[in-house]
């Protein structure tokens, strides 16, 4: 087993929440500044946190009710603290969904405190993921409190995102509770498309190849419904380097369990890694993405569905299979444009 180098870091609440009107003009710099249904559009207004919550939203909502994301692509999730100008959207907002988890805490403490009459925060994770099932593992152990809240790069769980999202946009707009849950039971088609074709590619790959190692550790309940190892995820305390008897140790456990790939992150490259992958003979393969989504805003890449065949094409690729099913998936899941605002 892989033994993490682990981050520890802390999360803190930026600056004061603003509850007046008159303060939340002066928030900050106006990213949010455009208020959606209460500006006369009749639609309702949705905030998100991580992107590809924000794609589920957008996919379920259609044109029926306005998406505006709150944690910048290629950020870090778990640490990332909300400006000012975000209490503007949130006091605004008729719903608020957040992964919980424990992933984006001071956004929903943002959100508690600026939270408008009527208007509710949705944590999705634990809706749809039983406290018996939650899993703690090398970037998530048991000690810190925190499960694992990477459910999303699980189509299962994808598709119960989306489901989650339905009942709840239809319980505040019942005039359009119909479109909404076409839309989920139409996503939902598209990640049984996904995981049909990902289960068909994984048996292209030598079943001991089947392991996963990577920087950060969002894999977990993918990889216990498909079959797959984490044998570790290699994350620094503080995003410093290792010392070098770390990652010399690391370097003898590579070699030890025979990784074929160590899958980095795109958001966060290693030169760590990369001296692993040399020092061992496995390939640093650095463009795995967890939230990051490909392309951009309004192409069809630029989803969850793009991001997540991404990321399995990647991992069958650099794992020695064949992708012929998976390239056969396509992105384009609805005639209707997303047009939910992905914060860059």
């Amino acid at each position: 087993m892989i033994t993490p180098l682990v981050i520890r870091r802390r999360t803190r609440l930026a600056a004061v929440a603003c509850v007046a009107i008159g303060a939340l003009a002066a928030c900050g710099s106006g990213q949010y500044s455009d208020p959606g249904a209460s500006s006369g559009s009749g639609r309702l207004l949705v905030a998100t946190t991580v992107s590809p919550i924000t794609s589920i939203a957008s996919t379920v909502a259609g044109d029926k009710a306005q998406v505006k994301g709150i944690v910048p692509e290629g950020t870090n999730s778990h640490t990332f603290e909300p400006e000012p100008a975000v209490a503007q959207l949130l006091s605004t907002a008729d719903i608020v969904f957040v992964n919980g988890l424990k992933l984006e805490d001071p956004t929903t403490e943002l959100a508690q405190t600026n939270l408008k009459p009527g208007a509710e925060i949705v944590s999705v994770g634990p809706k749809i993921l039983p406290e018996s099932d939650y899993i703690y593992d090398f970037s998530f152990p048991k000690s810190g409190g925190k499960p694992n809240p990477h459910l999303w790069t699980d189509p299962f769980y994808a598709a119960k995102y989306a489901y989650v999202i339905a009942d709840t946009l239809a319980a505040k707009d019942p005039a359009n509770a119909a479109y909404y849950q076409a839309n989920a039971t139409a996503f939902e088609k598209k990640t049984t498309e996904l995981a049909d074709a990902l289960r068909k590619d994984q048996t292209t790959v030598p079943e001991s190849n089947l392991t996963l190692l990577t920087y950060h550790d969002a894999y977990a309940y993918f990889a216990k419904d498909f079959g797959w190892k984490v044998v570790g995820a290699v994350q620094p305390e503080n995003f410093s380097d290792p010392n070098p008897q770390d990652v010399a140790a690391l370097i003898q456990q590579v070699k030890d369990q025979n990784v074929k790939v160590i899958f980095g992150s795109e958001v966060f490259p290693s030169k760590v890694l990369q001296e692993v992958g040399d020092a061992t003979g496995a390939r640093y393969e650095s463009t795995l993405r967890d939230d990051d989504l490909p392309g951009v805003p309004g192409e069809a890449d630029h989803s969850w569905l793009g991001l997540m065949k991404y990321d399995y094409l990647t991992m069958i690729k650099g794992l020695g299979g064949t992708t012929t099913n998976l390239e056969q998936v396509s992105t384009q899941q609805s005639t209707t444009p997303d047009t939910a605002e992905y914060p860059q």
